[in-house]
């Protein structure tokens, strides 16, 4: 995910971040470490509270619905790939408004 200069559509999300496709093979934490700086640098004068909660929807909900897409739904599958319980993992679903 590369926030930085898009040639290539790009889509928003409710907090203004912009998620963008990877075309290479960026490691996940490069891509995180972008897009916050990013976020922190457009922020200009604002204050900038909850961030850690903000990062952790953004990061959580995609890769909630990855899993469960490559495990066609299956929660119990789902949670192993994830180590979560299936409890757990379906109250964070839940949470989410995310349907298997």
């Amino acid at each position: 995910m590369n926030t930085a200069a898009a040639p290539q559509a790009s889509n928003s999300t409710p907090t203004g971040l912009r998620i963008q496709d990877a075309t290479d093979a960026t490691p996940l934490n490069q891509c995180v470490r972008s897009a916050l700086g990013f976020y922190l640098e457009n922020m200009a004068d604002h204050d900038v509270t909850d961030l850690y909660r903000l990062v952790m929807e953004e990061v959580e909900r995609p890769l909630f619905e990855s899993v469960l897409h490559h495990a066609n739904g299956n929660l119990s599958q789902a949670s192993r790939m994830l180590g979560l319980t299936r409890s757990t993992l379906r109250k964070r679903l839940s949470d989410y408004g995310i349907n298997r």
